[in-house]
């Protein structure tokens, strides 16, 4: 009987995230905000979340988020996508130049003006790759509490500060294309299923945000060989911003009032730092590439892969640009985060060895 009672308060906790992101992202789209569901659905979750409400998305509903994210990538792949390669290069550079700008910089302020240690500052500073940081965090490097809250922050902002700018900014967007034809349903499941298992294949095989990356692969990889031409449903498309808005919301759940005004500051000057940094590099990328302005900034952006992908989708950019950015992304820090995680491992024991 009590696990039947905690199962209805699961259900009930669930359905009252989802409700809370559906009516913020109603709400934002009634306003005209460009990426609404998601923007207003992972703004409103988080006010709930830290107004204690228990905002709850299981595990096994998070990995039906990322197979919908990575079948609507897949599925907004350009046709032309693969003859833009040669522009990537450049842009590719760029990214590598600035997540070594980002986490210098971010990491440096953080030591130097809020007292934070090198350990919490540094895995703080990284854009992206929260597992991967927190895995090494666990190990003893930095204060995990604040590394989770001052990530969070950057990927929280930027969700809502990415369609902002696209409103009241000089920069090109597009809206989302409207498509003539839609996948039928007998089409969603096979190209489901396909995700699916391309998905769990990443997975096991250890891939950096698995389930999204295996299920785009595999939608891309239909789509640009022939065998679907159709777009994703426009209901299943709002759905899929609705739920990433609560994924993204419901991170927040468990961190107190108190550590967060603590960290928030901190967090929120590091993630205008590093808004600046890409803004700046994107503005160098787009006077050598033939792009819109908006497309560069979101495939170097900081932002989780999940996030970022969806705001493409929505603002109508291509988002085979965007991931590759994003899995090249994932695959530099996947090297620099260990590498700097052993450096202030060594200067925090070269310094306390000065000190002894």
């Amino acid at each position: 009987m009590p696990a039947l009672a905690v199962s209805s308060r699961t259900i009930l906790s669930v359905l009252l995230t989802l409700a809370i992101s559906a009516a913020g992202g109603g709400i934002a789209t009634f306003l005209g905000l460009p990426a609404g569901w998601l923007m207003g659905g992972a703004l409103a979750v988080t006010i709930a979340a830290m107004a204690g409400l228990p905002m709850i998305l299981p595990d096994g509903l998070r990995n039906v988020v990322f197979v919908l994210i990575g079948m609507s990538m897949g599925a907004s792949v350009a046709p032309d996508s693969l003859q833009l390669l040669g522009s990537w290069p450049i842009s590719l550079a760029a990214l590598a130049i600035e997540l070594v700008i980002i986490v210098a910089a971010t990491g440096w302020m953080l030591t130097k003006v809020f007292k934070l240690d090198p350990g919490t500052a540094y895995l703080s500073s990284f854009p992206g790759h929260l597992a991967f940081v927190m895995g090494i965090a666990a190990t003893g490097v930095g204060n995990a509490r604040q590394i989770v809250i001052i990530q969070v922050i950057r990927i929280l902002m930027l969700t809502i500060a990415v369609p902002i700018g696209a409103v009241f900014l000089p920069i090109d967007h597009y809206a989302a294309q409207v498509a003539s034809a839609y996948l039928s349903p007998l089409q969603l499941m096979l190209l489901a299923a396909v995700c699916v298992a391309a998905g769990l294949i990443f997975m096991r095989l250890k891939v950096p945000a698995g389930m999204v990356l295996g299920a785009m692969a595999a939608a891309t990889g239909a789509k640009l060989g022939g065998f679907y031409t159709e777009a994703m449903p426009t209901p299943l498309v709002i759905a899929t911003f609705v739920l990433t808005g609560a994924l993204i919301g419901s991170r927040f759940v468990g961190i107190t009032r108190t550590e967060f005004l603590a960290a928030a500051t901190g967090g929120l000057i590091a993630t205008a730092m590093t808004v600046s940094i890409v803004t700046v590099m994107a503005f160098g990328v787009g006077q050598l590439v033939d792009m819109p302005f908006g497309q560069i900034w979101l495939g170097l952006s900081p932002g989780a892969l999940e996030g970022m992908g969806a705001l493409g989708i929505a603002l109508g950019y291509d988002t085979a640009f965007i991931a590759a950015h994003h899995v090249i992304r994932l695959l530099l820090l996947s090297f620099a985060i260990p590498a700097v995680a052993v450096l202030v491992r060594s200067l925090e024991r070269g310094t306390q060895g000065s000190h002894n």
